[in-house]
């Protein structure tokens, strides 16, 4: 059996974006597959979705950092009546190839992780799609319940204090499966201003790291707060910013196929 999970808790996603994951994954796994999804609302999701309350938070949620460490309630010893290996996806993730390969790969023991594509020579791990076996992860609870605000200081991102201490550290999916949308799909600088943005050929997951995220995408824009602009009026006002040469380079035309297999029908702001 396939088992797959994600984690939902706030206002920022709910109901839509699981159910839109639940429809992607399965559009993209050959079947039978679980689809679990723990969560603070149950509201709205629809009834293949096998929802279970969000695991205990260890320690406190740190507040000096961008990480996130509400990730870590996965890592407990149980979840829900799940066992063995999961497949874990952000809410946000992009399913464009077949699922079917991250069971099979590698070994049923190992914590796979996708490859920080923003600093390939650390050799970091990013947990927008990581597998690991129910509970390979909980002697990392204690660690960061014992002092929350200085691990979150020290490694920032969860996914980096899971790459570092992993009990039996961690392995990685091959490169071309998961695609950052910034750095894989938009072409690079200065064709980003006359093709939109697409997966590679090969990838099978798109994952929305960082501060640009699938509404931006599908609007075409880097920043929430500055609306999409045809080439010149964003040069005229790229050149109004205090890092012109980064504002020019910063452009993309939209992406509607994000839209297609990844957003709710009305993405929340």
């Amino acid at each position: 059996m396939k088992q797959i999970m994600c984690i939902n808790w706030g206002t920022k996603y709910g109901a839509p974006y699981i159910n839109r994951l639940y429809d992607m994954v399965a559009r993209h796994t050959t079947p039978p597959f679980r689809f679990v999804c723990f969560t603070d609302t149950r509201q709205g999701v629809r009834p293949e979705v096998e929802c279970f309350d969000l695991p205990e938070m260890p320690g406190f949620m740190p507040e000096r950092t961008i990480g996130q460490w509400p990730k870590s309630r996965l890592w407990a010893p149980t979840l829900g009546d799940l066992e063995g290996p999961v497949l874990f996806l952000d809410l946000d993730a992009s399913i464009v190839g077949s699922l079917d390969d991250f069971f099979d790969y590698g070994s049923p023991e190992d914590v796979i992780l996708a490859r920080n594509q923003a600093k390939p020579l650390h050799k970091l791990g990013q947990t927008s799609v990581y597998r690991m076996p129910v509970g390979a992860l909980a002697s990392l609870q204690p660690i960061f319940a014992a002092d929350p605000q200085g691990i979150a200081d020290k490694y920032r991102f969860e996914q980096h204090f899971v790459t570092k201490n992993a009990p039996n550290g961690v392995k990685f999916w091959p490169r071309a499966w998961v695609s950052h949308f910034r750095i894989d799909c938009i072409p690079r600088f200065p064709f980003n201003y006359f093709r939109a943005p697409r997966p590679p050929e090969d990838s099978r997951v798109v994952i929305f790291a960082g501060a640009l995220n699938p509404p931006d995408a599908v609007r075409g824009r880097y920043h929430r707060t500055l609306p999409h602009l045809a080439p010149w009026p964003h040069i005229k006002r790229a050149l109004t910013q205090k890092k012109k040469l980064k504002a020019i380079r910063q452009y993309l035309l939209p992406a509607p196929w994000v839209e297609d297999v990844t957003l709710p029908e009305t993405p929340k702001e």
